[in-house]
């Protein structure tokens, strides 16, 4: 949003711009649809133009209060509902997240014709075949059975290690299956409504930091077509866990930290990476708090661990052991700790060296690369500065970085925001920049899809 001209200022004493944001600011910032402007693109969080102005793009001006000053609280509840009414910005992400959906159920569609299980079959999979795949078993087995079944669990032969999923996803799978009978159907749509919430929110995130209107509907591009995107539309996490966080951070950077709370607790619900979020959070309310009054926000950042420790109490009245999901997830894949150089060497033996399968050592190549873009990106985000980024960004690093050997990289890029909002930076800065991408990443989308679908590993 374009900064009041100093003519203006003059002419309308009532738009100068306020202080830094804290709560002792009387009126609230302006929010178009479709346009959640902050002042955080600039450094500031919390400062705004405020309605009325003319010539101030994505302004709600009311008729007749340009000059002189009109009731508080009735401009305020207007603001508060337009904030959340889809606008010309929002239709344009959602209409492109549709456009990419009914890209990736073609090839879906495709896939199952083509790469059937046996290929001299002339029968054809269940059309929503090449979506159950991999970790969808285990968070259909959880919604279904429950995570100790007949109790069944570690201490059982072939157990599937279900407890290395936190229960959010299965929980409204769950809720959502009593509306929609079919499982598969149901988690299809979980994503599918969290996606439609998470390129919205990732738009007015891209808006934060980014003047051009066209921000948001680039970094929206670049995360739909990135090499990963297949998993924001199966039945994974990746897509709601991002419905939860990109909205906590708009929240956080509006100085609701009640809301931003309650947010990242749901999240840390569905993923481990919902605690590197709550850390982010910390890092941005230390940064940003200035008042007493800011500083009593304060207790609400403890709201988040509830959802770890809730989870953790429920592992161990069932199995003894508070750090079942860890544990399960070290007997399954591999996630016990080894130093990042061991990490390393590990991955580059599988990927390089021959000692796996074709298919599993490009994929073990895709996690050395995303891997590497990961430390760039922790690198770009600490030279500018953004602390809680940064620390979201390295946190996971350091997760996915201390294994035997790398696993889930490339998928666990869809949840760096931070590198989507930097993409669409460096586009519009550099126009060849959005075509060099998208002629290196729509091919690299359209191998990890087919990759998936058909049932091989693709991280």
């Amino acid at each position: 949003m374009p900064a009041l001209s100093p003519r203006l200022r003059r002419k309308h004493p009532s738009h100068t711009p306020g202080p830094v944001a804290g709560p002792q600011r009387r009126s609230a910032p302006a929010r178009t649809a479709g346009a959640a402007v902050e002042a955080g693109a600039a450094g500031t969080v919390g400062t705004a133009a405020e309605t009325g102005t003319p010539g101030v793009v994505g302004t709600a001006t009311e008729p007749g209060t340009v000059g002189r000053s009109s009731p508080l609280r009735p401009r305020q509840a207007v603001r508060r509902r337009r904030r959340w009414v889809p606008g010309p910005a929002d239709r344009e992400v959602l209409w492109l997240y549709l456009l990419t959906r009914a890209g990736i159920w073609t090839t879906a569609y495709c896939t199952r014709w083509l790469f059937p299980a046996d290929p001299k079959t002339p029968h054809v999979a269940g059309f929503f075949a090449p979506w159950q795949q991999w970790d969808w078993g285990h968070f259909l087995h959880i919604a279904r059975d429950g995570y100790f079944p007949g109790l069944a669990g570690p201490w059982t032969n072939g157990w599937d290690n279900r407890e290395a999923f936190f229960p959010g996803f299965p929980l409204l799978l769950r809720a959502v299956h009593t509306v929609v009978p079919h499982w598969a159907t149901a988690g299809l749509l979980i994503s599918f409504v969290s996606g439609a919430v998470a390129v919205l929110a990732l738009a007015r995130v891209a808006r934060l930091y980014l003047p051009d209107g066209n921000a948001g509907r680039r970094a929206v591009l670049f995360l739909l077509l990135s090499p990963c995107a297949i998993f924001l539309a199966a039945g994974y996490t990746e897509a709601l866990f991002l419905a939860l966080a990109l909205p906590a951070w708009l929240a956080a950077h509006r100085q609701n930290w009640p809301a931003a709370a309650v947010l990242a607790c749901l999240a840390c619900t569905v993923r481990v990476s919902g605690l590197f979020l709550v850390a982010a959070l910390a890092v941005h309310f230390a940064l940003t708090a200035r008042t007493r009054r800011q500083w009593r926000a304060l207790p609400w950042l403890a709201l988040p661990a509830l959802a770890p420790v809730v989870y953790s109490w429920y592992l161990h009245l069932h199995t003894g052991d508070w750090m079942a999901w860890k544990h399960a997830q070290e007997r399954g894949w591999y996630r016990d700790f080894h130093t990042p150089w061991e990490a390393w060497q590990n991955t580059w033996h599988a990927a390089f060296e021959e000692s796996l399968p074709t298919g599993y050592a490009l994929m073990s190549q895709a996690e050395l690369l995303a891997m590497v873009v990961g430390i760039l990106l922790a690198g770009v985000l600490a030279r500018q500065r953004r602390w809680p980024e940064a620390v979201y960004v390295g946190l996971s690093l350091w997760a996915l970085g201390t294994s035997y050997w790398y696993t889930s990289v490339p998928r666990a890029t869809l949840l760096w925001w931070p590198l989507w909002v930097l993409l669409a930076g460096w586009s519009l800065r550099t126009p060849r920049f959005t075509t060099l991408y998208l002629c290196v990443t729509a091919p690299l989308m359209t191998i990890f899809a087919v990759t998936f679908l058909s049932g091989r590993w693709a991280g």
